[in-house]
């Protein structure tokens, strides 16, 4: 009776350990295990030890271990220790050991990598083959949605948003080598396919270069009331706010010195030049990509 006892004791010890050790990895959001992909993980969100983390993930990749994950997880602490260009060597050395279906997140990686280094031409190149992926249908493995995650947080993205975001990345690159007119094209393409307000400042931005100061305003408007996606947003509302004070600065006003003391002809003249400059000017809106095959054809040049 007392033997059976002390094995209910000890399994109920063993259990309540086993729940604890499962309560601190879902806490730490590290795989159980003692391999050394569990090991590179402990030391990146426990330890917070990232060149330690390095090394194991390192160790990982040469035994095999968790290969598709320990070769993206190493780069984006590379990333974040300012070593973005080993980073990038690193994916492009060792990738073709990782599978089919992990090469488009070590792709999103290399994207962001850079853009980090400010290798605008390769970022480019990336996104285009991307783009054409999508067009081809090749993108998310055949399926319409995938499940991402950001800070943590897992969600649901479809083929649709992660066509804009792409667009919109592209939109930034052109902007990095003052091809404004081809980024703006790129922007209100992925503006049409779905909206929000970090692109749309983009774009305002995008026409204040080109010293289309209406056009800009009328987009950036278009956050501060609110009826673009995501324009709740604390930091989208400042940066609108601050790109109208940057859109101000430009613009020309007139002096009441300009339009008094004039006969009544000039001075209608000048007035009707005042209301002119108050009231909305109509936006020239360039041609925009009606399909994305056609946009493949323009960006193929």
């Amino acid at each position: 009776m007392m033997e059976m006892e002390m094995e209910m004791e000890m399994e109920k010890k063993s259990s309540s350990g086993s729940k604890k050790d499962d309560l601190y990895h879902v806490i730490h959001k590290v795989p159980q295990g003692d391999s050394p992909y569990v090991r590179a993980k402990h030391a990146q969100l426990v330890e917070k030890n990232p060149e330690a983390a390095i090394v194991l993930f390192w160790k990982a990749i040469n035994a095999g271990d968790g290969v598709d994950s320990a070769l993206k997880d190493m780069a984006v602490v590379m990333k974040q220790l300012n070593r973005s260009e080993e980073a990038i060597e690193a994916i492009k050395s060792f990738r073709s050991r990782c599978s089919k279906q992990a090469q488009e997140s070590l792709d999103n990686v290399l994207i962001d990598l850079y853009k980090k280094c400010g290798k605008v031409d390769e970022q480019i190149d990336l996104i285009k083959r991307r783009l054409r992926l999508i067009y081809q249908g090749e993108i998310f493995n055949g399926k319409p949605t995938k499940t991402a995650r950001s800070h943590g947080k897992k969600f649901r993205v479809s083929v649709k948003q992660e066509t804009s975001r792409l667009l919109g990345n592209l939109g930034w690159a052109y902007m990095q080598k003052s091809n404004y007119l081809t980024a703006e094209v790129v922007y209100r393409k992925a503006q049409m396919i779905d909206a929000d307000a970090n692109k749309a400042c983009n774009l305002g931005l995008c026409l204040i270069k080109q010293g289309r100061f209406d056009d800009a305003g009328l987009i950036l408007r278009d956050v501060l009331q609110g009826t673009i996606p995501g324009s709740e947003g604390i930091k989208a509302r400042n940066r609108t706010r601050e790109l109208l004070m940057e859109l101000k600065a430009f613009q020309p006003t007139l002096e009441l010195s300009e339009i008094m003391g004039l006969d009544d002809h000039d001075f209608f003249k000048g007035l009707e030049l005042l209301m002119n400059e108050w009231a909305p000017v109509r936006s020239k809106r360039l041609p925009i990509f009606e399909e994305i095959s056609s946009f493949r054809d323009q960006l193929a040049c």
